[in-house]
């Protein structure tokens, strides 16, 4: 059996909440210019809570309304994420904001760099605890259990089969 969805969520969802709280923490502690423009970083983490609590649940089950079933002895991996990208892409982001400022290029710096982190904190949050819980209230009601299947876009948001359960 692939691993669910649900663990996915939180597997991949933790991994992501403790980088960013790592980084977050490193940055503030190491680095003074991390905390310049403080109720700045703060309003737009506000913010990105905001968009992920308004708008992920939604995401979550638009994916869930467009399952489909997966056919006795079709396989299916479950897509599980590399536990290291997670990581690697918050590094990649962070980098992305915090060296041209540093080149004296753009207007960003360190503390851009935060905010970053800082996202990348509360969306890993977001997939561990928001979204594994709407995907369990569908697996409890369904029946089913839900794995990813390859496909996923910005725009449609993650391809899911599921096993088992009755009509929905």
């Amino acid at each position: 059996m692939p691993p669910t969805y649900r663990e996915r969520l939180r597997i991949e969802g933790s991994v992501l909440a403790a980088a960013g709280a790592l980084a977050s923490g490193v940055l503030m502690i190491g680095v003074s210019r991390a905390t310049d423009r403080a109720p700045s970083t703060i309003g737009q983490l506000v913010f990105v809570t905001v968009l992920l609590v308004a708008l992920s649940p939604r995401s979550a089950r638009r994916s869930i309304a467009t399952a489909r079933p997966l056919a006795p002895g079709e396989q299916s991996t479950g897509e599980p994420t590399a536990l290291w990208k997670p990581p690697l892409v918050l590094l990649a982001l962070t980098a992305v904001f915090v060296v041209p400022g540093e080149l004296g290029v753009g207007a960003a710096g360190w503390d851009a760099g935060l905010r970053i982190t800082g996202g990348c904190l509360l969306v890993g949050l977001a997939q561990a605890l928001l979204l594994e819980r709407v995907v369990a209230a569908d697996e409890a009601r369904t029946g089913r259990s839900y794995v990813r299947l390859p496909g996923w876009s910005p725009i449609r948001g993650t391809k899911l089969g599921f096993f088992g359960g009755k009509q929905a």
